[in-house]
């Protein structure tokens, strides 16, 4: 599959591809006789879980870490765990902070619509 292709399928642009590779967000793609990406399965993968990754809030640091880790072997497998857990934690952490917002939002909401409410009926 082409860079163009791949970056059409996951809505990310060819910089951004290149820039994932070239930082180690994922590891170095296929390429074909002539030098140019030629994305496997297996580079596919890597591309969606640097995705996944990125839009679960992991710093790109943090995801060129977790590719060094899996690079080295299972034995890393636990500092990967931990990696995943405190990225986990955060992201509760911020979902309870959403939805604070959410319910003092819909207060407020409320609220203005039952003033336009009165207001029509007066």
């Amino acid at each position: 599959m082409t860079i163009k292709e791949v970056s059409e399928r996951y809505h990310m642009t060819q910089d951004t591809l290149r820039y994932y590779e070239r930082v180690g967000m994922i590891p170095r793609v296929t390429r074909s006789a002539s030098g140019h990406r030629d994305y496997q399965p297996e580079d596919l993968s890597w591309v969606e879980l640097a995705k996944c990754l990125r839009d679960a809030g992991l710093t790109v640091e943090a995801i060129v870490d977790y590719v060094e880790l899996f690079q080295q072997g299972s034995g890393t497998i636990p500092a990967r765990l931990e990696l995943l857990r405190r990225q986990k934690e955060a992201l509760l952490d911020q979902r309870g902070q959403i939805e604070t917002a959410l319910a003092r939002l819909d207060k407020k909401i409320a609220g203005y619509e039952g003033k336009i409410a009165c207001e029509c009926k007066g």
